[in-house]
């Protein structure tokens, strides 16, 4: 079966100079400081130490600026400079890694047709999340045939509604603003045609640096001057949840500054923040975790895909059914910081999930 690997890739240049590839270079430095030694982090990425220099070399003249600080005692360590590559590489990644595997998951169906090995495959149209991401690592381990497109929740549950894709990944608070985000998705489905899956519980909260600099406690301190809020796209199901808050504790938007910025995954608005041109942004806990951020738990929510009644019994959703409900998939599940297995894989009609006719 065929499988294709995009990964984002920039260059920098000066004028006429010869562009210089990052990819060596920040695999470089992230080694640097993860083992605070010049000899050990090429070793760590399979460069010869004189390579090494010659690479760091290369890129200090060109920036005019060093890019590591020797401290007799203290080994090597990045300059400002340096660490501002690496987070703009890690927002690269974050934002562009969504975009990317859904374009490749069209070129293997795409190329697998040319290949004549094409066959009947899910079409997976999901919100970005990491338990959807660790059950892709499973199925592609498996070889089984899915078309994956990320997309916000809303667009996905429409999209399921029009029959173009066979499961559509949404998430649904618990609690008071859950009726309200119900309403919102039952436009586009119906508790006659359509039933859920359920995949895990997580929670929402607040991001912000390390050790709270700015004191921030609740959405209320958003408003404060001088706090830049980063947001999640429009449409988003995330960004809809934020509006229901914000509406609930009678904070308007344009109070918050930054309140109109778009970032469409977790692992984004964490990079943002994590590089320092935010001071606060909103998602699930595991991304904080990752990034090294505090995290203001807010409420929990539960992650589901709908699917169609009548497409229940066909093979491949019930060999993906199967997946889901496996121990080793909900192993993973729990692994991530801030979810919760314990329904995983769950089929559910829509008046049991949320008790509505």
């Amino acid at each position: 079966m065929i499988r294709v690997h995009i990964r984002p890739h920039w260059e920098i240049s000066f004028h006429a100079e010869p562009a210089l590839d990052t990819a060596a270079l920040l695999a470089l430095l992230v080694a640097v400081h993860d083992t605070g030694s010049i000899a050990q982090a090429a070793k760590a990425v399979k460069l010869s130490y004189r390579y090494a220099w010659g690479l760091l070399r290369d890129a200090e003249a060109m920036f005019g600026s060093s890019l590591l600080v020797t401290d007799r005692g203290r080994g090597t360590a990045l300059t400002a400079l340096a660490q501002k590559l690496v987070w703009a590489d890690r927002r690269i990644a974050a934002r562009l890694s969504p975009t990317l595997e859904s374009l490749a998951s069209e070129l293997e169906g795409e190329l697998g047709k040319m290949a004549a090995e094409q066959m009947a495959s899910l079409r997976m149209d999901a919100s970005h999340g990491f338990a959807v991401a660790a059950l892709m690592v499973m199925l592609n381990k498996m070889e089984m045939p899915v078309e994956l497109r990320y997309r916000n929740s809303t667009d996905a549950v429409a999209a399921l509604s029009r029959r173009e894709c066979d499961l559509a990944g949404f998430h649904v608070p618990t609690g008071q603003f859950e009726q309200a985000a119900v309403a919102w998705y039952t436009r586009w489905l119906n508790p006659n045609e359509h039933c859920l899956i359920h995949l895990a519980v997580r929670h929402q909260g607040l991001f912000v640096a390390p050790g709270n600099p700015l004191g921030i406690k609740d959405l209320r301190d958003l408003t404060q001057s001088g706090v830049r809020f980063v947001n999640r796209q429009v449409g988003s199901g995330t960004r809809m949840l934020l509006e229901l808050m914000l509406a609930e504790a009678g904070i308007a938007p344009h109070d918050i500054a930054g309140y109109n910025s778009a970032e469409f995954t977790h692992s984004a608005v964490a990079a943002y923040i994590a590089s320092g041109m935010a001071d606060v942004g909103i998602g699930v806990r595991t991304a904080a975790q990752r990034f090294r951020l505090d995290f203001i738990p807010l409420l929990q929510e539960r992650y589901f895909f709908a699917i169609r009644r009548d497409a229940l019994e066909a093979p491949l959703l019930r060999q993906l059914i199967t997946v889901l409900q496996t121990p080793a998939y909900h192993e993973r599940v729990n692994e991530l910081t801030g979810y919760d297995a314990a329904d995983t894989g769950t089929i559910l009609s829509l008046t049991d999930a949320f008790g509505r006719p």
